[in-house]
């Protein structure tokens, strides 16, 4: 495996709350990683310390040879490299659908607004809604929005791309949609984390995936082997509880 992050011994608290418990993982790159467990075992704290939306007190990540610890890292640019997509959409609702994607890479990339709007109207054809590109977010369903959040996460281009439940706020027919550009790009070779519920996607598309429980990982294994034959008997309860 070629892995582009690293985690070690990673931990997090907050106050008396132990949230992350000495954390130890690789990600290779162009995996796809899925995250699964229970609501509370730590899963998107996990995820949000990949970028250092949240803090560790312990530990080191370190993502392409540069540790997020190491005071001598510019944060901006690894997290430059790194996409995030969360459970809410968090659009600009006063923007436009494509100004909401041109912003970042004109801002932080310095791209000319020429460049930008070529870019936004080829992710827009990307997830389907080049035809919603003068439209405002309040006039788009939750489906449709959270495929914008996606193209404004791909619009800077990142190595990595991290999904925070980014089905949860959907109704249910809006889901197939959402996981839809998200196995486009798993099938294209971007590399991702992605904290779910959705199941049918983590066997589908994961890679591998990791079951949490109390800020711990009590197991890593392909999708084959954690669904059919969890090795730990927390696993095996939470899945006849969701399968």
């Amino acid at each position: 495996m070629d892995p582009i992050i690293q985690v070690k011994d990673l931990s997090k608290s907050f106050g008396s709350n132990v949230v992350l418990s000495d954390i130890n993982m690789e990600i290779g790159r162009n995996e796809v990683v899925v995250v699964i467990g229970p609501s509370g075992s730590g899963k998107s704290t996990f995820l949000r310390c990949l970028n250092l939306l949240e803090t560790p007190q312990a530990g080191d990540i370190t993502i392409e040879g540069r540790s997020l610890m190491d005071k001598g890292t510019k944060i901006e640019e690894v997290r430059a490299e790194v996409g995030m997509v969360f459970q809410q959409f968090n659009l600009f609702p006063h923007l436009k659908v494509i100004d909401n994607i041109m912003l970042s890479p004109m801002k932080v990339k310095k791209w000319t607004a020429e460049a930008a709007r070529k870019k936004a109207m080829e992710l827009l054809g990307k997830v389907g809604l080049a035809d919603k590109a003068n439209a405002y977010p309040t006039s788009l369903s939750g489906g449709q929005a959270q495929r914008v959040a996606i193209a404004r996460a791909l619009a800077m281009e990142p190595k990595i791309m991290l999904f925070d439940e980014p089905t949860s706020a959907l109704d249910p027919e809006m889901i197939g949609e959402v996981l839809g550009v998200m196995k486009d790009l798993a099938r294209e070779g971007m590399t991702m984390v992605v904290v779910t519920h959705e199941m049918g996607f983590a066997r589908e598309v994961g890679n591998r995936i990791v079951f949490m429980e109390q800020g711990r990982i009590l197991e890593i294994s392909p999708p084959s082997e954690l669904f059919d034959q969890p090795k730990h008997e927390r696993t095996k309860a939470f899945l006849s509880k969701v399968l």
